[in-house]
């Protein structure tokens, strides 16, 4: 099997799958109404790199934009909620923080087929490699340090204070999480694996003490972020799909998996920095990248940790399967979302080995 090159894969747009069009003529009429200073014509082209919320960059003469909707079809509980990822890049574009400037959301079905929101097109990098190909090590470890101080930014946020007070029940995150996910990963279940059984029975009596609620973004990796152009500065944060309130640590702790993801040679991979050499490349270890994000906001995962990450491989296995679940039942809105099957096991494992080095049997 020949490894792609993500890069090239998910980088830019291609024209819109055959089951994601929509009448454009009734869009643009719609956004000529309801956004302000829009003027068509309008164009619509379909991203390559969405796996969840179909996303579009719409083009006019004088300016793009970015259309997230809900894809069509039968949905599992609680997916694809495009009115919450409106509601909170409108809330975090008023305190400042790097997300595009919201524009419309619309319920309105008829429009597109299903709800949808269009918020500004941001123009820079995106690194759909951990290891950044391309870049060099002065600016590699710029970016992670700019991706921690994001994360750890947005972990600093009282949610009351920015209008998110009830985003989200906060309380008891993790177990929450691990009860939605394990209903999901039964809805969309194909076959029998091992470890996410196992992991179904342990992880509820092994939660982590939570702190204090906060805003968590929920798929917080490098490939969703949008890196300035020509400096080491995160323009925006993307794909907010699964942001609510809750634990800041398993936010955190989500994305360090890229220390120790499984690697895969298809389209299905998750990107991974196993057996790079991160000192040559600039990368930080993850312990260095750990200390950092302690000493930005006092929270500290290290205690923990390990549980954390049994925790997030699972949540990850699920959510994979429930793209498997859409392919089953024809609603996956990526090309490469067949693919996606190979990686649930690996995922399994290892969260199983996580919950060994936590003491499971």
């Amino acid at each position: 099997m020949t490894q792609i090159d993500r890069q090239a894969t998910y980088t830019g747009t291609k024209e819109v799958a055959a089951p994601l069009r929509f009448d454009v003529a009734r869009l643009d009429a719609y956004l000529a109404a309801h956004a302000h200073n829009y003027k068509g014509p309008l164009t619509v082209r379909q991203f390559k790199g969405g796996q969840s919320n179909p996303t579009y960059l719409l083009e006019t003469p004088a300016r793009q934009y970015v259309l997230r909707r809900k894809p069509p079809g039968t949905l599992l509980p609680s997916a694809h909620a495009v009115d919450r990822e409106f509601r909170v890049i409108s809330a975090l574009s008023a305190q400042g923080f790097p997300v595009a400037e919201p524009v419309v959301y619309c319920a309105d079905e008829s429009i597109t087929g299903t709800a949808f929101y269009v918020m500004s097109y941001v123009a820079g990098r995106v690194f759909w490699e951990p290891d950044m190909p391309g870049s060099n090590p002065a600016e590699r470890a710029a970016v992670y340090d700019a991706m921690n101080g994001t994360l750890a930014r947005l972990h600093s946020f009282e949610p009351a204070r920015i209008g998110l007070s009830g985003y989200g029940k906060g309380e008891n995150y993790v177990a929450r999480q691990v009860e939605r996910w394990s209903k999901q990963y039964r809805a969309s279940e194909t076959e029998t694996i091992d470890a996410m059984e196992r992991l179904i029975e342990w992880l509820p009596s092994h939660i982590p003490p939570g702190g204090a609620p906060r805003l968590v973004h929920g798929d917080y990796r490098l490939d969703n972020l949008i890196v300035a152009p020509a400096e080491p500065k995160i323009l925006a944060v993307l794909d907010w799909e699964l942001s609510t309130l809750g634990d800041p640590l398993a936010d955190f702790t989500y994305h360090l998996m890229a220390w120790h993801m499984p690697h895969s040679e298809s389209a299905a991979g998750t990107a991974s920095l196993v057996g790079h050499d991160l000192r040559a490349l600039g990368i930080p270890p993850m312990a260095d990248y750990v200390e950092a994000y302690v000493a930005r906001t006092g929270l500290d995962p290290r205690p923990a940790l390990p549980v954390y990450l049994a925790y997030n491989f699972f949540r990850i296995a699920a959510i994979l399967q429930g793209i498997i679940g859409r392919v089953r039942d024809g609603t996956a809105t990526s090309e490469f979302a067949p693919a996606k099957a190979e990686m649930i096991r690996p995922l399994a494992d290892k969260a199983w080995e996580f919950a060994r080095q936590a003491g499971a049997r």
